[in-house]
């Protein structure tokens, strides 16, 4: 699942302690292996060879162009849904023409840099947006390839704000709409309307809705070639589930038995773009305890780190295991499950020095004694941890590691106070 593991009652990361980080850095700090990353990378390219797909990590789960140029230097393309993002992918040596560019709100501006960077696709969200994408197109004589993301109507059974493939989403369009927009876009001089993107969520934890939402598509697709439109490519977007407990999610391979025999033979190029199944177990946030603090028969630990560093627990309800760096014998556990079934743990809410109710990395957690001082690893935080961070209560976010075997280096500095106003100050 990934490179942190206790020896001799101590977290690593690979073959760094985590306290050793933890002390030289400080916390709050996210710390990411690099041989997690490369391990599932490497699992996707294996598990989907046979149709040589094109893997376009999405950028928006963990953006570090550090991680990014990692990724870039195995081959990587990438997903991305903003004109930042592509910048990102730039400043890492990411290759323009192995991106595709997904987004209901494409501005004029994101989509002229996109044109003039050479992307692969865009992933059209709209019949409105693909007309603008038709007009700018022809302004600036530059032909483009694009994709229709449709709506297969299909319910991947995750949160309700990462539902994406249902009607009532802001996502794609309909099936019905989707042949009016072909039979009106699909012979286009400029565009050329070629591929079918979807994406129905994240996270994904079962093999089924991809079935129905492909055989869907498949469908669709062969609709359209009976009426002469050509169609070559499927992006079948992202979602891949990853373990925020153990067991979790279905393996790459899993994924791949079901979509594979789906596509074979189909005269149709394949697009992956998988995020938090490549990143998510590759990153944990490391946090000190502050304070133990008793109420009535309530326990709090209250750690440096908050919902600004974290925000996953409060806006999903998401699950992320938690346990000491450093532990006592008995304590050493690699299956991370809820609860945790040790004799000496003890139920408490792991909160941070926000002032919200809704600040907790936890709640009803049961885990060792704490003291102040400790250290606390988030686990499977290399997904939409730090990307989603902000500097909410004026709290500067926190730095990222990146660790490859023996060695570790910052990949992004601890923001300072003077960071916190930079964008403020007036111009002399």
């Amino acid at each position: 699942m990934d490179y942190f593991q206790y020896r001799s009652n101590q977290l690593y990361c690979e073959d760094v302690p985590v306290r050793r980080i933890a002390d030289e850095v400080g916390t709050p700090v996210y710390m990411y292996s690099a041989a997690t990353l490369q391990h599932h990378f490497g699992n996707l390219e294996k598990a989907f060879a046979e149709l040589t797909p094109l893997i376009c990590y999405s950028v928006k789960g963990c953006s570090n162009i550090h991680i990014c140029r990692l990724l870039a230097q195995m081959g990587s393309g990438f997903d991305v849904v903003s004109g930042g993002e592509l910048f990102r992918v730039q400043q890492a040596g990411g290759r323009a023409d192995k991106v595709v560019y997904a987004g209901v709100g494409k501005t004029d501006q994101e989509i002229r840099q996109a044109i003039t960077a050479g992307i692969a696709y865009f992933n059209i969200e709209s019949e409105a947006e693909l007309a603008n994408l038709v007009t700018i197109a022809e302004d600036m004589a530059q032909p483009v390839q694009a994709a229709l993301r449709i709506n297969p109507d299909v319910d991947p059974k995750t949160h309700r704000h990462t539902t994406t493939g249902k009607k009532q989403t802001k996502f794609g369009v309909d099936l019905e709409l989707a042949t009016k927009v072909f039979q009106r876009y699909g012979h286009d001089r400029y565009v050329k309307l070629n591929g079918v993107h979807l994406h129905i969520g994240s996270p994904v934890n079962s093999v089924d809705p991809y079935a129905k939402a492909i055989e869907k598509t498949l469908s669709f697709i062969d609709e359209l070639r009976s009426q002469g439109f050509t169609v070559d490519m499927i992006d079948v977007g992202g979602g891949f589930g990853t373990d925020y407990t153990t067991g979790q999610a279905p393996n790459t391979a899993d994924y791949a038995a079901v979509i594979m025999p789906l596509l074979r033979g189909k005269g149709l190029r394949l697009i992956l773009e998988p995020g938090r199944s490549i990143s998510g177990n590759a990153g944990i946030l490391v946090t000190r305890v502050l304070y133990m603090k008793q109420s009535g028969q309530k326990y709090f630990a209250i750690v440096d780190a908050a919902m600004n560093d974290l925000i996953r627990p409060v806006l999903y309800e998401a699950f992320h295991f938690i346990w000491p760096v450093q532990v006592d014998n008995g304590f050493a556990i690699e299956n991370r499950s809820d609860p945790v079934e040790i004799a000496g743990t003890r139920k408490m809410d792991v909160v941070g020095p926000i002032c919200e109710t809704g600040d907790y990395l936890a709640r009803d957690r049961f885990l060792p004694p704490l003291r102040r001082g400790d250290l606390l690893s988030v686990f499977t935080a290399g997904a939409y941890g730090f990307a989603m961070s902000s500097q909410y209560n004026s709290r500067g976010r926190a730095a990222e590691i990146l660790v490859e075997g023996t060695t570790f280096r910052i990949i992004r500095r601890r923001e300072r106070y003077e960071d916190l106003i930079a964008m403020e100050k007036t111009p002399d």
